[in-house]
């Protein structure tokens, strides 16, 4: 009888075969490279960032630690295609692998200019590029506060051409770093520092020579931007060359292409007004020349009219038609008072035919009763005894009835 040795099973336990699957991905996997999109991303308060990445076909969890996040330019959002570098982990509790991302970049386009455009979006809406909050620069400056790095170009350009073209402004040189780690916040605070100064300046011109978009990207960091938006003073924004655009020169009051062109606006051509004042004074000359000319004319036909060589003529002759008025007055007062008059007496004369009087005067006579003063119209009315009043022309006579005769 034969025995067959039959091999003994080997039973991993769940957390065995976990630790192998770890082993195996993280070593087969050390570094990667993956293309995908962004999507449920969320931020928590710890800093960190989840997020599945994803293609047409499949898709991994990833995670940003909150060191490498900090350090992003741009703001992740779901839809984004990016690369990200990093490497294989294996979650054992759950059992899940994901990737862990050390470098991401946008997909098509730079890390710093997806940056770039999602910030002047985000500023554009809160209206910081609007050309209705920006300020004139004033036409004759005193006194320029220059932002900008003492030993560049730029603040050398400034002032060869600024010295050429006027002499009559003091620069107050602002120094500051231009480019580099933490240059941005050191702008800023020049920017404010500037807009408390004591004796205060009539512009501020923030400028650098040029360079490439990370050289210059100090002057698209939000701190920056704002601090130009919000000064209280015109500001000029020279940043660069001529191709390069800034936030700082999207914020500025008035931007400049180059430092030198940043002169040449806040300062005139002392040449280019003297030969204006010139200009000025001749025509001033020729127009006050025609004006004493024509002053002239109309003064000498002045001392030509008749008013002036006979000033008293219009006096008379305005006495002589009040004198006129004076008698046609008179003349008709009088007859008005005369016509008036026989208006008069003729009405006296109507109310002298009808008056009671005047028939009294006739031979008649009045009587009334005594007791009521009622005038008595027919002897019927009186009855014996009654006492009545008889009205002469001059006089009354009081008497009694002693008998009535109808």
């Amino acid at each position: 009888m034969t025995t067959t040795n039959k091999p003994q099973k080997r039973v991993l336990s769940v957390c065995e075969l976990t630790a192998r699957i770890k082993d195996l991905l993280e070593s087969s996997f050390p570094t990667v490279w993956v293309a995908g999109e962004v999507s449920n991303l969320a931020r928590p308060g710890s800093g960190h960032c989840y997020f599945t990445l994803k293609d047409d076909r499949a898709q991994i969890r990833a995670a940003i630690w909150r060191n490498s996040a900090a350090k992003l330019r741009f703001d992740l959002h779901d839809g984004l295609e990016v690369i990200c570098h990093g490497h294989i982990d294996v979650y054992a509790p759950r059992g899940s692998y994901q990737l862990i991302v050390d470098g991401i970049e946008p997909r098509g386009i730079g890390a710093l200019e997806l940056a770039l455009r999602q910030l002047r979006d985000k500023l554009q809406r809160e209206g910081l590029f609007d050309t209705a909050r920006k300020q004139p620069l004033p036409e004759f400056v005193r006194r320029i506060a220059v932002v900008t790095s003492p030993t560049g170009a730029a603040i050398h350009d400034f002032l060869k051409v600024l010295g050429r073209r006027w002499r009559g402004a003091d620069v107050l040189i602002v120094p500051t770093r231009v480019q580099g780690q933490g240059a941005a916040d050191e702008i800023a605070e020049a920017i404010a520092t500037v807009a408390r100064l004591t004796r205060p300046v009539d512009c501020v011109v923030v400028t650098r020579g040029g360079g490439s978009l990370e050289d210059l990207w100090a002057f698209n960091e939000e701190v920056v931007v704002r601090a130009i938006a919000g000064c209280p003073i015109p500001t000029v924004s020279a940043i660069g060359h001529e191709i390069d655009v800034t936030l700082s020169d999207l914020a500025a009051d008035v931007r400049a292409l180059t430092p030198s062109e940043a002169a040449e606006l806040v300062a005139p051509s002392s040449d280019e007004l003297s030969g204006m004042l010139g200009q000025y004074r001749k025509r001033l000359t020729t127009a006050f020349r025609s004006r004493a000319v024509s002053a002239r004319s109309k003064l000498d036909a002045l001392a030509a009219h008749h008013a002036f060589r006979r000033p008293y003529q219009l006096v008379h002759e305005r006495a002589r038609r009040i004198d006129e008025l004076e008698g046609r007055c008179t003349l008709a007062i009088r007859n008005y008072t005369k016509h008036a008059r026989q208006r008069t007496d003729a009405a006296a004369l109507q109310l002298e035919s009808l008056s009671p009087l005047a028939v009294l005067g006739r031979g008649y006579s009045l009587t009334k009763r005594t007791a009521d003063g009622s005038v008595v119209r027919n002897a019927t009315d009186l009855t014996p005894g009654e006492q009545i009043t008889t009205r002469f022309t001059r006089g009354e006579a009081i008497s009694r009835v002693e008998r009535i005769e109808k």
